[in-house]
């Protein structure tokens, strides 16, 4: 598997949750899978079309090679990436097969940044707001049936509108940014990173 290979630090896994319930969300009633079902599900979003496809953009880019880039584990949040650690999906938090699919491929677009970024810096704030931004945008976390399934109504615009509150929800969680400074971060960088589809040729 590929790893990432940034020079920067680690994201504290608790901010980068692919589907961590933002403070805006919706309370949801909760049923958590079994934890040998949750090892299962992991086994099978290895080979998910665009699981293999992220892995095999990062392993064109050289990324280090390592054999447990993907793990379930049992932690804070949904799941997590740190450098040179790799990716956590955190059984305890997993509801459905499809959740966990989609905590992976949110989290290994942190790993692709993290490797071809190269001087990525996970307490840069406008850094870790870019990679945020592609994450929740080039995952599918933001697809409009996901959003309503947690309440969100909204058809129009809901994409960008879902991006931005997800991705401010991590970045401020992140402790070397204030809620002002994520927000000021995920406007400035805004334009750039949701237009970039890196290694996509589009949005999924």
């Amino acid at each position: 598997m590929a790893a990432a290979a940034g020079d920067g630090g680690s994201i504290p896994r608790k901010t980068t949750g692919a589907e961590t319930p933002s403070a805006s969300d919706p309370p949801v009633p909760r049923n958590i899978m079994p934890h040998e079902e949750c090892v299962a599900g992991v086994r099978s979003a290895l080979k998910d079309p665009m699981v293999r496809f992220l892995r095999e953009r990062m392993e064109k880019a050289g990324c280090t090679v390592w054999p447990m880039l993907i793990r379930a584990a049992t932690c804070a949040s949904a799941g997590g990436y740190a450098s040179r650690e790799g990716i956590e999906v955190c059984c305890n938090h997993m509801e459905y097969p499809d959740q966990i699919t989609q905590t992976v491929i949110h989290e290994l677009i942190h790993a692709y940044d993290d490797c071809v970024g190269k001087n990525i810096d996970w307490t840069n704030c406008a850094h870790h707001a870019c990679s945020e931004i592609r994450a929740n945008h080039l995952s599918g976390n933001c697809h409009y049936k996901r959003e309503l399934m947690k309440g969100f109504l909204k058809i129009r615009g809901h994409e960008p509108e879902c991006v931005k509150r997800r991705s401010l929800e991590s970045v401020k969680n992140n402790p070397h940014c204030s809620e002002a400074a994520a927000k000021d971060a995920i406007e400035a960088v805004w334009n750039i990173c949701y237009n970039d589809t890196r290694p996509f040729d589009r949005a999924p």
